[in-house]
């Protein structure tokens, strides 16, 4: 997939998953999907590459994920904070992300409402068993943006290091 914005790949992330794009102190990713439960996969993996090598990780435990938003960008932030998260409450380091439901729905008050449910399968982290690549702080919604284009979907989002 392309990246037709004037934004520059610095680095290639996974094969059609995922890129590091140009920024001066932060990580600037791009992530691919052919739908929109791909794409939310591969933002989530493209989070945990940049913490350490994910194709190393064993695949020992599951936890599920449940993240709400009132849009797309909201709900890719939450769900990014909310794995981030998982990291940073329980130590566990995702190999591999899974989504298996995407839905929106109107809550009585009449507001829109995005979910998203999908699961984290990994392990503990422990840096004398994975390497070590760079912390992530927090997920922003500096530059977030979710675009739709003939060659399928790009997320562009910042974390924070």
């Amino acid at each position: 997939m392309s990246n037709s914005l004037s934004e520059k790949i610095v680095e290639r992330g996974l094969p059609g998953k995922f890129d590091y794009l140009e920024h001066t102190a932060d990580i600037y990713i791009v992530a691919y999907g052919s739908d929109l439960l791909t794409l939310y996969e591969n933002a989530g993996l493209a989070l945990f590459e940049s913490m350490t090598n994910t194709a190393d990780l064993e695949k020992k435990m599951k936890k599920e994920i449940v993240s709400e938003g009132f849009d797309l960008e909201s709900l890719l932030y939450k769900w990014l904070e909310d794995l981030l998260m998982l990291y940073y409450s329980e130590n566990i380091m995702c190999g591999e992300v899974k989504v298996y439901e995407l839905s929106i729905k109107r809550s009585d008050e009449s507001e829109i409402l995005y979910m998203i449910k999908g699961e984290c399968i990994g392990d503990i982290f422990d840096p004398e068993k994975y390497e070590p690549k760079v912390e992530i702080k927090a997920v922003t919604y500096h530059m977030m943006r979710i675009l739709k284009d003939e060659e399928g979907w790009r997320a562009y989002f910042v974390l924070d290091i």
